[in-house]
């Protein structure tokens, strides 16, 4: 233990979230999935968007009546090989899971499957899709729209969600090859993570009015809360670094997540209704698959994506590099040590797990209070 930062098993904290979620109203069956993709955020070592999101990413927005503890999966229009779903503004997760499920299913029978949410909520890491599909040997995309953020090259003005574009690979490593990032420099999650730890943000992540850059987390939050701050694109400010290209997939994402199925997008993903109070976010999600099996011997498509990915960290390293890695590597590393070690809980976590303990009057002693 350092730093107050305790350490507890995944398996307790799955396990506390999914108790938690049922007492604000999610079905059992929901409160697992949810609780489950949290969780593997943070085994993954993505701290951003595990169990530091949970109280006030779900437990109050669901308890302010802005997010369903229900989940009403409906699918509107569909096809052999395509689906348009509206999420009800229920739990993200759950809406997530059941899409690249019925993707994945489409693709199996027809070799591809795509499915296109309107009206749901923030789902969590889209790498556990990706994971999802890398497992029944399928190549996969997915994307999520999110709440402004994002100032357009040469803008400054928060347009873009930070809108992850995610792909998955299936390879015949103990790992796939997971892409798995926003279309910004760094997420709020990060930024979050940054506010907790009281650290200095580097320069270039967020801009303020004048495109100046800003550093200090709390300002940044605050400023990206109410429209004085914006992200920036991959890239950074400008176009000499190519932010452009940043922007660019920022608003591929926007497109596939909002307009496929007439959703929600850009401005009118703020939350915030026109008196100022909290209102359904309203997100949009995109899902694709394709069966390898339909192009090649999964065996023979595994091994090749295995060969491409070694040789890649097996070339030349820069001066004082030990590693070269390869896209879902680290997150397979960290998963391996906190097996071994547990997840780090740092105090403001701490606090907001107990807090949600106690609002909603649940019975639970946490391994940390033992110490």
């Amino acid at each position: 233990m350092t730093n107050n930062t305790v350490y507890a098993k995944s398996d307790e904290l799955r396990e506390f979230m999914r108790i938690a979620f049922i007492s604000v109203g999610v079905p059992d069956d929901d409160a697992a999935i949810c609780a489950d993709v949290l969780i593997e955020s943070d085994k993954r070592g993505i701290d951003s968007h595990g169990v530091g999101r949970f109280k006030p990413f779900y437990i109050d927005r669901v308890k302010e009546g802005i997010q369903n503890a229900n989940t009403l999966f409906e699918v509107i229009r569909e096809t052999p090989t395509t689906a348009v779903v509206d999420g009800h503004d229920g739990m993200g997760h759950v809406i997530g899971v059941k899409a690249m499920r019925l993707t994945i299913d489409k693709a199996k029978k027809y070799g591809m499957g795509m499915v296109a949410v309107r009206n749901s909520t923030h789902y969590g890491i889209a790498g556990y899709y990706s994971l999802m599909a890398a497992g029944e040997n399928m190549i996969s995309f997915t994307g999520t729209n999110a709440r402004p953020s994002i100032a357009p090259t040469f803008g400054v003005d928060n347009m873009l969600g930070t809108n992850p574009f995610t792909i998955g690979i299936p390879s015949d490593e103990e790992f796939p090859f997971i892409l798995d990032c926003a279309t910004s420099i760094a997420q709020r999650g990060k930024i979050e993570q940054y506010e907790r730890l009281r650290k200095i943000m580097p320069e270039g992540w967020v801009i303020n009015k004048q495109g100046d850059p800003i550093t200090d987390p709390s300002t940044a939050l605050k400023g990206l809360t109410d429209g004085t701050c914006a992200l920036t694109p991959l890239g950074g400010i400008g176009d000499e670094l190519a932010g452009y290209k940043g922007y660019g997939y920022a608003t591929v994402v926007e497109i596939l997540s909002s307009a496929l199925q007439s959703g929600n997008f850009l401005s009118a993903l703020s939350g915030i209704d026109s008196d100022g109070k909290k209102r359904p976010y309203h997100l949009g999600h995109f899902f694709m698959a394709i069966d390898v099996s339909a192009f090649i011997e999964v065996d023979t498509f595994k091994k090749n994506t295995g060969d491409i990915l070694r040789e890649l960290r097996n070339s030349k390293k820069t001066q004082g590099q030990e590693h070269i890695y390869t896209a879902g590597e680290k997150e397979y590393l960290a998963y391996l040590e906190r097996i071994k070690t547990g997840i780090p809980i740092n105090p403001p976590i701490r606090a907001s797990l107990e807090a949600v303990r106690d609002e909603c009057k649940i019975e639970y002693k946490f391994s940390w209070e033992n110490d």
